[in-house]
């Protein structure tokens, strides 16, 4: 598509309470002491942060909270006030309610007004989802500047007082696997001191034939409506499906842009878990490329995660790198991800050009 160079100008990154280590979840339900040794052998996760005191049940944060704290980190970092944002994205699975649009709670509390604005309602890929969107309409229209987000409060769907010592192994993982967490990002059609040319953005739906992989209902464990567990996970099949999928879209997306893959400088893989994350890497051929993974200390914390990589990712970018990211949704199947190249050389803006 043809359109200006989009730039990545900043990222912000926001995490709810202290970590929790996985012995620290593991004595206050009460599971079995292998429990603990069989995360840190076949997860990997060490530590998870969540929005709701695993003590007492109390909400401390929440997705607003997070979103609105994550969003003026990235705003600050990029140099840009309310005034200047043209758009609004924002992707996740988990809103604070159904309607007002969460997305739009936050716009209100950062002063953003009069700007269109977007609610993506996805999983893991829905910060790709909402990065693709603001993408092309900074591409093809008149908006200049855009803040992304991407957020999850998964904790709202566990009850800390309940007894899950006989819950399904399946529902019992994933209060270990998963954190709560939000990131932004700052995107401009004008470069910035730091900032990198998003090259591409990859979305494909492949869930067609394919049974899903994860579900999330509607309610959450104390809303009393619950008819049955409210997050079914079919881990076996997400872990014989993500590494493929994640390897076609690493394909993909280089081709798409004619890379090959000794160009990458970075990789930003799939984020399910510390020991999956380490196994999709070593199935993704990019010998020179350093991994920029997060998950092992702060948990999966889905639609955010993206965000936490990237943060880290562009402090490290010198002139003429190139880094990859993929993510991979395992609800109905849908492989993403997208490529950023920091310029070799230093990009005038549109201003300096036009004197």
């Amino acid at each position: 598509m043809d359109g200006p160079d989009i730039h990545l100008l900043a990222a912000g990154t926001h995490l709810p309470g202290p970590p929790l280590d996985t012995a620290t979840l593991v004595r206050r339900f009460d599971l079995p002491a292998v429990w603990e040794q069989w995360i840190d052998t076949y997860v990997g996760t060490q530590n998870r942060h969540f929005c709701v005191d695993i003590d007492t049940g109390e909400v401390r944060q929440t997705l607003a909270d997070m979103g609105e704290a994550a969003a003026v980190r990235a705003m600050s970092a990029a140099g840009v006030r309310a005034d200047d944002i043209d758009l609004i994205v924002m992707g996740t699975a988990t809103p604070d309610q159904l309607m007002p649009a969460t997305v739009n709670r936050i716009a209100e509390r950062l002063g953003i007004d009069r700007v269109p604005s977007y609610q993506l309602q996805s999983g893991c890929t829905g910060a790709v989802q909402a990065l693709s969107v603001a993408h092309r309409m900074l591409r093809s229209g008149p908006e200049r500047n855009a803040l992304v987000l991407g957020a999850e409060t998964s904790a709202k769907f566990f009850d800390p007082a309940a007894d899950i010592r006989d819950r399904p192994p399946a529902e019992q993982i994933n209060g270990l696997l998963f954190g709560d967490g939000a990131g932004a990002l700052v995107l401009s059609k004008e470069p910035g001191p730091a900032s990198a040319v998003l090259r591409d953005v990859h979305v494909e739906l492949v869930g067609l034939g394919r049974e899903p992989g994860q579900i999330l209902d509607w309610y959450g464990r104390t809303t009393g409506e619950q008819q049955g567990m409210p997050v079914a996970e079919d881990y076996k099949a997400i872990e014989e499906t993500v590494p493929k999928l994640a390897t076609q879209t690493f394909e993909r997306i280089l081709e798409r842009l004619d890379w090959d893959e000794t160009d990458l400088d970075y990789l930003l893989p799939p984020q399910l878990s510390g020991r999956m994350t380490q196994r999709i890497t070593e199935g993704l051929n990019a010998p020179g490329a350093h991994e920029i993974s997060c998950v092992a200390e702060i948990g999966n914390t889905g639609n955010a995660l993206p965000f936490f990589q990237v943060e880290r990712l562009l402090p490290r970018m010198a002139p003429g790198d190139r880094a990859l990211a993929v993510s991979v949704e395992s609800s109905k199947w849908i492989q993403a991800g997208f490529a950023l190249e920091k310029p070799a050389d230093p990009t005038p803006s549109l201003t300096e050009a036009n004197k």
